[in-house]
Parts: C-alpha cells; sequence; structure tokens
C-alpha cells in the first residue's frame, strides 16, 4: 500500500523535461563563450573557459533560479523525511536570492561570488529531484486536448526564437534558406549603444529573449500537473507572462527596430519595477489563474483535475 501510494506521486515526468531542457542550454552557453571572443558578446568580458563557466553561472541564476523555485513545490510534498523538507526551503531562500536587485544586471553579465547563493539552491533542487524520481519513481500524465494547444504555442514561440537558438551557438541564421528572408541576424548595423562595436542584428551568444521562451515552455509542462495548488498555478502564469514580456522587447527590438520600421520599442521588462509594461503582465498573468481556478474540478483527483487519473512509470528496484 506504501508503495503505491508513493508510486502515485512520483515526481512529475514534465519537470525532468525541464531539467533537461536547462542543461542543453547551459552546456550550450558554456561552449560558446568558452570558443567565442568576448567582443562578439553581449556585456562579459571573459573568454576561454573562464567565460563560459562565468556565463554559465550567471544563467543558472537567471532564469534556471526562477524554474527552481516551481520545481520544489512539485517535490516538497514528496520528499521523505523533514530533513529533506529543510533543505527544499532552504534551496528556496537560496533560489530566491536571484530576486534581489543587482544580484543579475543586464549591463553586466560576468559572474561574481553572490551569483553562487542562488546556484546552490538550484544544484538543491535538481538532487531534491532526484530523490523523489529514485524513491517513487516518474509519473505521467494522459494526452488531453489541451496539450494541442501547448504544442502550437511551443512550435509558435520557438520558430520566433530561431535566431536566438543559432545565437546560443555561436552563429547566424541570415545563412540558412528561408530564415534568411524571414529573420535578420547577421546583418551588420550602425553601432547601437550597449552593443558590441560590430552591431549585428542579433549578437552572438544568449539573449533574455531565450530567456523568456525558455520559461513560457517551462510554463507550458508544469501547467499539465499544476493539480489543485493555487499558489503554484499563480507562480506558473507569472512566469508564462513574464516570458512572453521578455519575448515580446527582445523580438521586437531585433526584428522591427532595427529593420528601421519603427523606432518605438516594447519596454524592457527583465528588471520588474512599478510600470505600465509590468502593470500588463500582472493583469494577465492574474486572468491566466482565474482562467484555471475556472477550469479545475475541485472535486477530483488532486493530481488530474480533468478526472482522468494519470499513469505512473515505476521505479527501478
Amino acid at each position: 500500500m506504501q508503495r503505491a501510494k508513493r508510486q502515485a506521486a512520483g515526481l512529475p515526468v514534465e519537470v525532468v523535461l525541464a531539467w533537461m531542457l536547462f542543461a542543453v542550454v547551459t552546456t550550450e552557453i558554456l561552449v560558446t563563450y568558452s570558443r567565442v571572443p568576448s567582443r562578439e558578446l553581449y556585456h562579459v568580458s571573459g573568454s576561454g573557459i573562464e567565460g563560459g563557466l562565468s556565463r554559465a553561472l550567471v544563467f543558472v541564476n537567471f532564469p534556471v533560479a526562477l524554474v527552481a523555485l516551481g520545481v520544489l513545490a512539485f517535490v516538497y510534498r514528496q520528499l521523505p523525511r523533514r530533513s529533506y523538507r529543510a533543505v527544499a526551503l532552504l534551496a528556496g531562500v537560496l533560489c530566491a536570492a536571484v530576486l534581489w536587485p543587482g544580484v543579475v544586471s543586464a549591463a553586466d553579465l560576468d559572474a561574481r561570488p553572490v551569483n553562487a547563493v542562488a546556484a546552490v539552491g538550484v544544484l538543491l533542487a535538481l538532487l531534491l529531484s532526484d530523490v523523489v524520481a529514485r524513491r517513487d519513481g516518474l509519473s505521467t500524465k494522459p494526452w488531453r486536448r489541451a496539450d494541442w494547444v501547448r504544442v502550437a504555442l511551443t512550435v509558435a514561440f520557438l520558430v520566433a526564437a530561431l535566431p536566438w537558438l543559432a545565437a546560443d551557438l555561436g552563429l547566424y541564421s541570415n545563412g540558412v534558406p528561408l530564415l534568411g528572408k524571414l529573420f535578420q541576424s547577421g546583418q551588420f548595423l550602425p553601432e547601437r549603444p550597449g552593443l558590441p562595436t560590430f552591431a549585428p542584428a542579433v549578437h552572438h551568444g544568449h539573449h533574455h529573449g531565450m530567456d523568456g521562451v525558455l520559461l513560457v515552455l517551462t510554463a507550458l509542462l508544469f501547467s499539465r500537473r499544476l493539480g489543485r495548488r493555487p499558489v503554484l498555478a499563480a507562480y506558473v502564469s507569472l512566469l508564462f507572462c513574464y516570458g512572453v514580456g521578455n519575448i515580446a522587447n527582445d523580438f521586437w527590438i531585433e526584428q522591427v527596430v532595427k529593420r528601421g520600421w519603427t523606432t518605438w520599442e516594447i519596454p524592457d521588462v527583465t528588471t520588474p519595477r512599478l510600470s505600465v509594461a509590468w502593470s500588463l503582465i500582472v493583469i494577465a498573468a492574474v486572468a491566466l489563474w482565474a482562467l484555471w481556478v475556472r477550469l479545475v474540478d475541485w472535486s477530483g483527483d488532486e493530481e488530474s483535475p480533468l478526472r482522468t487519473e494519470p499513469d505512473r512509470i515505476p521505479a527501478r528496484r
């Protein structure tokens, strides 16, 4: 009976997919920032393996620490002992350090000692995920009609992110057939403040628009397994809308403003502040959360708001 209960509370496979996604991007950043000269990147000064490790550490702070907070919400109740739960609380506090002003700044993306704080929190969240997976296995959920909406959104955002995906690899997308017509990437533009002197439309390296895509994809994954967790649902809604805001800002500047079609820019929303743009993000997040509250089945299975029992992948014994 106890074993069955543990398997019924296995680690959501969506959490595993999120960890895998960020592991891939972290590796890309490490390699790209190790091989591409810092002058061709954005607001970094180091080069070689030191530069790669530095930028990867900053990436683990933002946006990975934000995602780790959501992961901790998934695993907390499934941890076997109070000691593990105490570690989870500590990990949450450490991850939340990324929210402190100045811990991560777009104006200076070199790693600093303070960035180790959130990185340790992320590592603890990863280890706690492993504890739950090894003890209880993984849990999956049947495919639903709403998942087709998630797939459509994923495809749309990934298409918009193609120049950033190439930039993460230290490449330009303008040499690729069709993509070169859809997106500008390596075209040289007049010098702009804050950009490298050669000023391509899409600089090599990681972009905050790509961070937005990663947050959106994570929110779509996590939204499948919210169950009856209103606080987690609110956080995931905010992650989604925050991600969309970053995508809109970066994409608009690189693909619209830099073409000379307009001089108006969608405001930067990377750092939370009292502004119209952030007000719209919060309003949209509240609307998403309210939609979730309306759609969830409050009387059914906690893990399955649509009254379908999740399938389980048992742990190896």
